[in-house]
C-alpha cells in the first residue's frame, strides 16, 4: 500500500495546476512558435514583397543617380534619403506586424498567455554542472535529439522534392529576359520558401501532443500528495474537529451566561428548554438567548432556578421555538401571540409575588401556533 501511495498515478488537482502555472510550468511547443514565425514570414513576403521590391529599386535608382549638388547640400541630401526610405516604410511595417502577431499567437496557442516572475528569476540549479549533465543525458534531451534528426530528414526531403519539382522552371530562368526573369525568380523563391517552412508542420503535429502529454506526466501526483493537499487546503479533520468542539464549548458557556437575563424558560418540560428575553423598552420581538435538549435543557433549568428565572411548561410552544429560532435571534412572527401570553402571565406572577396584584389565572395551554411552525 505504501508503494502504491508513492507512485505518481493520479491526475493533478486544480490547485496543483494553478501552482504550476504560477511557477511558469505550462505546456509549450517551441516547434509551434518557430513554424508560426517562419510561415507568417513567407506569407508576409508574398503579401508585401512587391512593395518592398519596388522600394528597394527606388533606393538603388536614387542612390546611383545622386548629383554633386545633392552630396554637398545637407537639405537636398536628407530630402533624397527621405525619398529613398519612404517606399520601404509601409511594406516593412506590414511584414514586421504579421511576423510579430504570428510570434505571439504561435507561442501562446499552447498553454495560453502566462508570465511568471519565479520562472524568470535566476536559479542556482540551472548553473549546476551535475544537473546540467543530467539534463543533457535525460529523456527530454533524447526527445530533442530525435526531433532534430527528424527536422534534418524532413527538410532535406522537402528540399529535394522542391528542386525536382521546379528544376525545369529554374533552368528556363536563364532563357528569359530582364526584368521578367527576376520577377519570376522571386515569385518562385517565395513559393519554394513557403513550401519548405510548411514542412515544419509535420514536426509540430508530433511535438504539440508530446508536450501536452509530457506536461501532464510531470504534474502527476501520488495519492499521498493528494491527501496532504486536501489536509492543507481543507484543514486536518482532527484539528478541525477540536476547533469545532472548542467553539461549541465557548458558545455553550456564553449561552449559559445569558440565562440569568432571560424573562422566562419555556420547557417541554424535560426534553426541551428555551430561554426567552423581551426588552419592554425596546421595539424588537422576544429573543431566544439560550436553548437545548435533554442534558442541556436540564442544565438551563438548573441555572434558571438558581437565578429565580420563571420556568413555564408549554411543550408545543417549546418545540416550536426550539426548531424555528436561533440563539441571539428573534422568534418567528407566527409565535408572537403565544409568547406574549407566556410573558404576560410571568409579569403578572411577578407582580403577585411583590404583593402588587392578585394571583393570575392559570394560563391556557392551547397556544395559537400556526401549522407550519408546529413540531
Amino acid at each position: 500500500m505504501a508503494d502504491t501511495d508513492q507512485e505518481r498515478t493520479e491526475d493533478p488537482t486544480e490547485k496543483k495546476l494553478a501552482d504550476a502555472r504560477k511557477e511558469g510550468q505550462i505546456a509549450r511547443s517551441k516547434e509551434l512558435g518557430t513554424a508560426a514565425v517562419l510561415i507568417s514570414a513567407a506569407i508576409a513576403m508574398m503579401m508585401f514583397g512587391s512593395g518592398l521590391g519596388k522600394g528597394l529599386a527606388e533606393v538603388m535608382r536614387l542612390g546611383f543617380s545622386l548629383e554633386r549638388e545633392q552630396l554637398y547640400d545637407v537639405n537636398l541630401l536628407f530630402a533624397t534619403i527621405k525619398n529613398m526610405v519612404s517606399g520601404l516604410v509601409a511594406p516593412l511595417i506590414g511584414i514586421m506586424a504579421v511576423i510579430l502577431f504570428a510570434a505571439v499567437a504561435g507561442n501562446i496557442a499552447l498553454g495560453g498567455m502566462n508570465f511568471s516572475w519565479k520562472a524568470a528569476a535566476p536559479k542556482p540549479s540551472k548553473m549546476s554542472p551535475l544537473k546540467g549533465l543530467k539534463r543533457m543525458f535525460g529523456i527530454q534531451s533524447l526527445v530533442e535529439l530525435i526531433k532534430s534528426i527528424m527536422k534534418v530528414f524532413i527538410i532535406a526531403g522537402v528540399v529535394w522534392w522542391i528542386l525536382d519539382w521546379q528544376f525545369k522552371s529554374i533552368l528556363t530562368l536563364s532563357l528569359q529576359s530582364l526584368p521578367g526573369s527576376v520577377y519570376n525568380a522571386l515569385d518562385m523563391l517565395s513559393w519554394m520558401f513557403l513550401a519548405l517552412v510548411c514542412s515544419l508542420l509535420l514536426i509540430t503535429l508530433v511535438d504539440v501532443p508530446y508536450q501536452i502529454w509530457n506536461h501532464a506526466k510531470q504534474l502527476k501526483m501520488t495519492k499521498q500528495e493528494i491527501k496532504d493537499e486536501h489536509k492543507n487546503s481543507e484543514g486536518n479533520p482532527e484539528v478541525k474537529g477540536r476547533i469545532r468542539r472548542l467553539q461549541m464549548e465557548m458558545a455553550a458557556r456564553r449561552m449559559m451566561s445569558d440565562i440569568p437575563t432571560a424573562d422566562v424558560i419555556v420547557t417541554n418540560p424535560t426534553h426541551y428548554a428555551v430561554a426567552i428575553r423581551y426588552d419592554q423598552k425596546g421595539t424588537g420581538a422576544p429573543m431566544v438567548v439560550a436553548k437545548g435538549v435533554d442534558e442541556v435543557a436540564m442544565k438551563i433549568q438548573e441555572i434558571a432556578r438558581h437565578y429565580d428565572v420563571p420556568i413555564m411548561a408549554a411543550p408545543p410552544l417549546a418545540r416550536s421555538i426550539y426548531h424555528t429560532s436561533k440563539i441571539g435571534q428573534e422568534i418567528p412572527e407566527g409565535l408572537y401571540i403565544a409568547v406574549a401570553q407566556i410573558l404576560a402571565y410571568v409579569y403578572q406572577l411577578a407582580q403577585f409575588k411583590k404583593g402588587r396584584a392578585g394571583r393570575p389565572k392559570k394560563i391556557d395551554q392551547n397556544f395559537p401556533i400556526p401549522d407550519e411552525l408546529k413540531y
